[in-house]
């Protein structure tokens, strides 16, 4: 059995493609507006400024997901932080866009339902490929942040013109979750406001394609756009 070359397998991997990195999601609701709207980037580590340092910000963090939106950011170290990802527990986000932290209300990051305990940019803050960042203006109260909205379609895929029944629920820092009435459900054209058990019923769009489903209310955080198939 003929083998190949040492020269022709080094050139055969340098043809190879890399493999792709694993991305996340990232939804940025700032005071007044949606600044990254369900943003795929990927889980890569990433060097940012901080109190006048260089420091480095590992892969799968919260905080690597921020910095790959592009969104301009201020950040201030309240650690060590410098070439080393594990030193970034303190990096802590000032500001993301417009929006700048003041007195108690300012910048918080969830993975999946709950806010996070550790630093942003804690190696320990792992983001699990595929899922979802959200970074939030928290509007601090005595029961913590405002609470973020999540709605679930009855069925991923509807036929033109059906009829879909939404559920929205609201969760608070530790993840737990009530049936939000009054929230504003879109689903393509379609609007409908939902009833005191948190439901709605929308008209799926004529066009065939995937279609964003989001839900909104004022005083809480916006929904993730989920996606539903019409054909």
């Amino acid at each position: 059995m003929r083998t190949l070359a040492p020269a022709l397998l080094a050139s055969l991997a340098l043809a190879a493609p890399a493999a792709a990195a694993p991305r996340v999601e990232v939804l940025v609701v700032g005071k007044s507006a949606v600044l990254a709207d369900g943003k795929r980037v990927p889980q890569r580590a990433v060097t940012v400024r901080a109190s006048g340092r260089r420091c480095r910000v590992g892969e799968q963090t919260p905080l690597a997901a921020l910095v790959r939106t592009g969104l301009p950011l201020r950040i201030r170290d309240y650690g060590s932080c410098g070439r080393r990802a594990r030193d970034g527990g303190g990096l802590f986000v000032r500001r993301i866009g417009p929006d700048a932290n003041r007195g108690a209300d300012g910048w918080v990051y969830k993975t999946g339902r709950r806010t996070g305990s550790v630093g942003a940019g804690d190696p320990s803050a792992r983001v699990r490929a595929g899922g979802r960042v959200l970074w939030f203006w928290c509007v601090s109260g005595s029961g913590g942040c405002q609470r973020t909205l999540a709605v679930v379609p009855a069925a991923r895929s509807v036929a033109p013109g059906a009829a879909l029944r939404v559920t929205v629920r609201g969760y608070d820092d530790a993840g737990r979750g009530i049936a939000v009435p009054g929230a504003t459900v879109r689903f393509g054209d379609s609007v409908a406001t939902t009833g005191d058990d948190g439901t709605a019923v929308l008209t799926a769009p004529a066009g065939a394609g995937r279609h964003r489903l989001v839900a909104e209310r004022p005083g809480m955080v916006r929904s993730f756009a989920e996606r539903v198939a019409v054909g």
